[in-house]
């Protein structure tokens, strides 16, 4: 079987290792196609980045101050920038864009160069190029790097209450523009990197359209904010603690009747700006305007999945190497044997494995849906994938923190990279919406859908087929779904919000196992695009691991639907253990596919052969 164009001819380096033409090398070779190149895009989508970040300019420099990593993170920016002919192409190629992040994200542990890189060419450029373009509004300043561009949506009071925003801009009758103003502290914009660190920035800020007296809702505008000295006059800029694991300057921003030129709105179909100051729109309400102007949220949620998804794969690679190679007192005197020898080590870690491969081709089933959807699948795709970000993210977080445990004190230090995932994976269930605000929208929103019934024919029930344990977790979420409705329907009379609180929870369970079942699909899908038995084999295995962990606390009530016998209940502990015992050997073999630079993996004291 050929290598991938960037594998750069390289062999994999555990202690599993074997000729090119063996066989593990072989599954090794396969599974990274699956993982990185099924659809043949990987040259294009993911090579730049792993070239990239194998360079030693991006290995971990001991003793830099909070505030050089945060000016770190902007030179990395640079790098980044150098290697695009078009920048603007980064902005509009979410496939390119997510990868980015899933490389980017293993820097430093997490680092800043993921968030950076995220708000610039995802939130800021991304913006701009979504609205009309302006004959006035040259770009080049931004795609050169020459001001870097951030943005100021969410405000100290209005977190995830955006539409509530208080940030004016008011269109000035005398000079046509606007002047963009903060009525009170609690309206500052909050937590943006807004200081002159890394050079002159501007911004994209959502504000309230005041026309006249007349509030049209929140619209974006490009602003301003730096030079090389500092804010610019008119703007406050107030710098908030450097978190030392995601060095950014996150700052409090305010503007005190900042005046703004007419170019500065972001017009499109939600909104336009007539000669005669009349504001026109396709769009039915303020909300709609408001989520139609902020749309590059959605490639943000898919960007903060992506970054999470990369974290745990180098996570786990790091922590089975690192297993390969430490060795503890066996059982007989004067033994040593890995650690990774251990059932209660290597579980933990197949396990999370298991999870890292579901949330990876979940991931990529979602961005390739994103590229090609239309209009009318528009909903639909939103709320997937702001279902995919929370369960990722937080699934990302479990993995990152059993990585970091299974590498003891080592794992603490940073040089190692695994004490700083778990904080920057903290960032993505904030950021472009926080995990439970936008799965409760969602589950809300899934109401409204009842569950695609189970598949027909799913094979024989046995918990080793994936398929018959694929239908389990649908039966699981048709039952909270008729939970959810249940309680709704027996709800307070006339008291809307009490009756929601009495749905939410079950509506929650069934957006969750929603999302689990899409992963499951995704994974059962993999399977079929490989014709490489041994690869079909360890991945049908995997899979299998994977739904037992997923409906193991759901049985009660697969149990009493009558879903599953009490055998199935007593068979479950053997049948979790045997395929741990059977897929313990190629542990190895499932983080080797991860791909990671050697020369990334070399740098890092717990695991260097050098």
């Amino acid at each position: 079987m050929a290598l991938l164009a960037f594998h750069s001819g390289e062999r994999p380096t555990g202690p599993h290792r074997v000729d090119d033409v063996g066989p593990v090398t072989e599954t090794v070779h396969e599974l990274t196609r699956l993982l990185f190149d099924e659809d043949g895009e990987g040259e294009r989508v993911h090579a730049p980045w792993r070239r990239l970040i194998a360079e030693d300019v991006f290995r971990h420099r001991p003793g830099l101050t909070p505030e050089q990593r945060a000016a770190q993170s902007y030179t990395w920016l640079r790098l980044v920038n150098d290697t695009l002919d078009d920048p603007e192409s980064l902005a509009t190629d979410v496939a390119l864009l997510t990868a980015l992040h899933e490389w980017a994200a293993i820097v430093e542990g997490g680092g800043g160069l993921t968030t950076v890189a995220s708000i610039h060419y995802n939130l800021f450029l991304g913006s701009l190029l979504d609205h009309d373009a302006d004959p006035l509004r040259d770009l080049t300043e931004f795609t050169a790097l020459r001001r870097i561009g951030t943005f100021l949506c969410t405000e100290l009071d209005h977190g995830n209450d955006a539409p509530a925003l208080e940030t004016t801009a008011r269109l000035d009758p005398e000079t046509g523009g606007f002047v963009l103003h903060t009525p009170h502290p609690g309206a500052a914009k909050f937590m943006p990197n807004t200081s002159a660190l890394g050079g002159p920035k501007s911004a994209v800020v959502a504000a309230r359209l005041l026309i006249d007296g007349r509030d049209h809702g929140i619209f974006l505008f490009l602003t301003p904010l730096t030079d090389h000295s500092g804010p610019l006059p008119h703007i406050t800029v107030t710098p908030l603690p450097l978190r030392p694991n995601a060095p950014v300057d996150h700052c409090l921003t305010s503007f005190d009747q900042l005046p703004l030129p007419r170019q500065a709105l972001l017009q499109g179909e939600h909104g336009r700006l007539g000669p005669d100051d009349c504001l026109t729109s396709n769009l039915g309400n303020r909300r709609k305007r408001f989520l139609t102007s902020i749309a590059r949220v959605t490639a943000g949620k898919l960007c903060m999945s992506a970054a999470a998804v990369g974290a745990s794969r180098a996570a786990l690679a790091i922590a089975v190497r690192y297993g390969d190679h430490r060795r503890v007192s066996g059982t007989r005197p004067g033994q040593r044997i890995p650690i990774n020898t251990h059932r209660t080590h290597h579980g933990r870690l197949l396990q999370a494995v298991a999870g890292a491969y579901a949330m990876t081709f979940l991931h990529r089933s979602l961005t390739a849906e994103w590229t090609r959807h239309t209009a009318d699948d528009r909903t639909r795709l939103e709320r997937l994938i702001a279902l995919a970000k929370a369960w990722i993210t937080w699934q990302a977080r479990t993995i990152a923190l059993e990585a970091r445990e299974r590498c003891g004190a080592q794992g603490l230090l940073p040089a190692n990279h695994l004490a700083g995932f778990p904080e920057y994976i903290e960032g993505t269930i904030t950021a472009e919406g926080d995990n439970l605000l936008i799965t409760t929208k969602a589950a809300a929103e899934l109401l409204h859908h009842p569950p695609t019934p189970p598949a027909p024919d799913p094979g024989p029930p046995h918990l080793t087929n994936p398929r018959f344990l694929r239908n389990l977790l649908a039966h699981t979420e048709h039952s909270f779904h008729a939970q959810a409705h249940s309680a709704l329907r027996n709800g307070p009379a006339h008291d809307p919000q009490a009756r929601w609180n009495t749905a939410s929870a079950p509506a929650l369970q069934r957006a969750h196992t929603h999302t689990a079942l899409l992963a499951a699909d995704a994974l059962l899908a993999a399977l079929t695009h490989t014709a490489h038995q041994p690869t079909r084999q360890l991945l049908t295995e995997l899979t299998t691991l994977h739904l037992l962990a997923q409906l193991t606390p759901h049985t009660g009530i697969l149990l009493a639907d009558g879903h599953i016998a009490p055998h199935h209940i007593h068979e479950l502990p053997a049948t979790v253990d045997a395929l741990t015992d059977s897929l313990q050997p190629r542990l190895t073999t499932l983080t080797e596919a991860f791909d990671l630079p050697p020369q990334y993996l070399d740098a890092l004291p717990l695991i260097s052969t050098r």
